[in-house]
């Protein structure tokens, strides 16, 4: 009897599996992150080097999208303004202390095809992430606050790249 429980529980789980994968198949909606489908082949990235810079180079060449050395041989242009940090506090204990901050990441680019004088209109990314603080463990929460930091960053390269799929080449 102990036999037959056990097989008609592994069925179920994989019934259960089975039926999920299909579910999860049959929906249109549903992709892991990859290739994200750019309109272009080349771009060229001026500006100041920010700190994104570096992942949002290895990003485009993992799409596909050569990083071109000077501005003739790019189909598109894009400019990284500036970007700012900002560390926030939400909230104080009792005794005065730091409980709790906010981190902001803002980072703003523009576009434009070489062809074309006019820059699009200034484009802003942001992100935020709160984290709970405290002194007896200075040094952990400095290491976690890195790593929200470098989260954000990311979150900004993605939504960089998500905004530059929406970019249409004009008709030459």
């Amino acid at each position: 009897m102990k036999e037959t429980t056990m097989h008609k529980t592994i069925m179920r789980r994989i019934s259960l599996f089975v039926l999920f994968t299909l579910v999860l198949s049959a929906c249109g909606g549903f992709q892991l992150r990859g290739m994200t489908e750019l309109s272009f082949k080349t771009l060229y990235i001026q500006g100041a080097p920010l700190s994104i810079s570096r992942d949002l180079k290895q990003s485009l060449k993992t799409n596909g999208v050569q990083v071109a050395e000077n501005v003739e041989s790019a189909e598109l242009l894009l400019e990284l303004v500036n970007e700012t940090y900002e560390k926030r506090i939400l909230s104080l204990s009792g005794g005065g202390l730091v409980r709790e901050f906010e981190l902001n990441y803002r980072v703003n680019f523009r576009t434009r095809e070489p062809a074309n004088p006019i820059w699009s209109k200034v484009q802003t990314v942001q992100a935020r992430r709160d984290f709970s603080y405290n002194d007896n463990a200075l040094l952990g929460k400095a290491d976690e606050e890195s790593r929200l930091n470098a989260d954000m960053r990311q979150d900004a390269v993605r939504e960089v790249l998500r905004r530059l799929t929406a970019i249409k080449p004009s008709a030459k």
